[in-house]
Formats: structure tokens, sequence, C-alpha cells
């Protein structure tokens, strides 16, 4: 039996697990706590418990039957956790074949507006999209390894994720949205359910390339997204905000600093990817009509 074991169960790893539970396969996913396990658990999955400060015996176990994991836990400022506490448990794991890394386009840096792909050399400009580069390297380190008998490695450079309850819809209707207005800003997205789908696509196809950008087709101004999320809802669109005058967290900057057209035809020509949401408007069309039902 094929058996999936996801380090994080977030947001990406959820919408992915019942899609493969459903042609058979076992899913294990990793909390950082018992509660969180419990969690897991309830909802039909199997759990184990994984802080990242230390190995993990439950860990240990899932690995021992192992052939597919996905890894969506943020590397930090040591590295990434899952190499660091569990890289040996990973290379001797006696049935894996293939190894899927979530990592993000913020490797790419800022490019002025302009078309990058996944020859794009990468030029990361925050720590944070800085380590997730060394942490893709250290992934695909192990792949490169395949004459030693270990996994195959593919990374997903995934865009801002967005869907059921996280989007422009959600937070209007939680009255938190903003129109944050800097000129020349774009940013691309990615419907959940096209990320699992993206994922799954390689799992099942293998694929001739070691690296997918996973995002819409369509790079975007925030504002117009939010306009649209208020349209469909009969709403008005929040006041336009000078992102001058925006109050930002760091992380929100870090965003606002990079400009970049993000290209995906890799992933529909060499995985034969359809999305099922190509732009933010059929995926906020579809979590409208959710939200109204």
């Amino acid at each position: 039996m094929k058996h999936l074991v996801c380090f994080g169960f977030g947001f990406s790893a959820r919408a992915l697990a019942p899609r493969l539970q459903a042609k058979g396969w076992r899913v294990t996913g990793t909390s950082r706590s018992a509660e969180g396990a419990e969690k897991i658990v309830a909802m039909g999955f199997e759990a184990a418990v994984f802080d990242g400060s230390s190995p993990s015996a439950d860990v240990r176990r899932a690995l021992q039957t192992a052939t597919h994991i996905v890894i969506s836990v943020p590397p930090g400022e040591s590295g990434d956790p899952v190499l660091i506490h569990h890289k040996p448990d990973i290379a001797g794991a006696p049935e894996l074949q293939w190894i899927g890394y979530l990592s993000t386009i913020g490797v790419y840096g800022d490019h002025d507006g302009a078309w990058v792909d996944e020859t794009t050399q990468p030029v990361p400009v925050s720590p944070r999209s800085g380590r997730r580069l060394e942490a893709e390297g250290a992934w695909l380190h192990i792949g490169g390894a395949r004459a030693e008998g270990l996994p195959r490695v593919q990374v997903f450079r995934l865009s801002g994720i967005y869907g059921p309850g996280r989007s422009a819809i959600n937070q209007i209707l939680k009255g938190k949205a903003r129109s944050i207005v800097k000129p020349g800003q774009l940013f691309n997205r990615i419907h959940v359910e096209d990320v699992a789908g993206a994922v799954e696509a390689a799992i099942e196809r293998g694929g001739n390339h070691l690296v997918y950008n996973v995002t819409d087709d369509e790079p975007a101004p925030p504002q117009d997204v939010t306009a649209y999320a208020a349209q469909l809802l009969g709403r008005p669109a929040p006041p336009e905000v000078a992102y001058e005058d925006a109050e930002l967290s760091e992380m929100a900057k870090s965003f606002y600093g990079e400009v970049k057209r993000v290209r995906n035809e890799r992933l529909k020509t060499d995985l034969q990817f359809e999305f099922r949401y190509p732009t933010y408007r059929e995926g906020l069309q579809a979590i409208a009509q959710r939200t109204a039902e």
C-alpha cells in the first residue's frame, strides 16, 4: 500500500491528503503537539508528533512504510528541521520512492515586474526566501544521490495560496479586507486545490523536471482581486489605501518589495496539468458560491 507522510499538515497537505486517501493510500501528517495530532486523527488520517526541535519516534515509525513524502515545514535559521533531525531516517526508509518539497516563488526575488520561469536564476531578497532556496538545494541533493538508492526529489515553488476560509471573500465577510495600492505591484496566486492537484500530478506522472512553478495564469494587482471579491458578494470595495500610508507588518512589506510575473508552462506541458482555477476569478467565484450555500 502506498503511504504518504506529510511533514506539516497545513492548508496544502490537508487538500492533498483526501485525494490520495480516496485512491487507497495511507496518509500520515505531522503536528507539533499531541493535541494537533489528535485533530489529524479526527480528520481520518494517521498522525505523528514532530515539533521540529528533536527527532521523533513517531516519525521514525511512519518512515518505515513511507513510499512518498511531502514537506511543507518551513526552514528555520539553523536549516530545515526535517533534514536536521531525520535525514538518516529518510535516507534509510526502505519503501521510499518520491519526495516533494513545497517551496515559494519568493526564491526568485524582485524582477521589476518581468516574467520569470524555472530557468530564471533565483536571487532571493528576504532572509526567509534565502533559507527556502538553501532548503531546496539540500533536498535536491538527496535526490541527486539516486545512485545510492535514494528517492527522486521534486520542488514546487508556490505563489500566494488562497482557498475556502483563506481568501479575499473571507476577508471581506470578516470586515478585514483592505485595498492597498502600490503602482505597478502584481502578485501571482494559487488556489489550494490546484496546489494539491499539481503535486498529485507529479506523483502520478513523474515528469521530466526537478522544479515546477505552481502558480496561476494571471498575476494581478491586489486591489483588483479585493474589488472583484466585493463585486461577487454585492458589497462595495474597501476604500483604497496608498502603500505608503498602510500600516503593514515587516513580512507584508517584504512581499510588496518584490514584483514579478511567474510563468507556469512547465507544469502544463510536462505534467499535462489542467488548472481548476486558472485565475483568481474562477477561484473566488467558487469560494463565494460555497460561502452562500
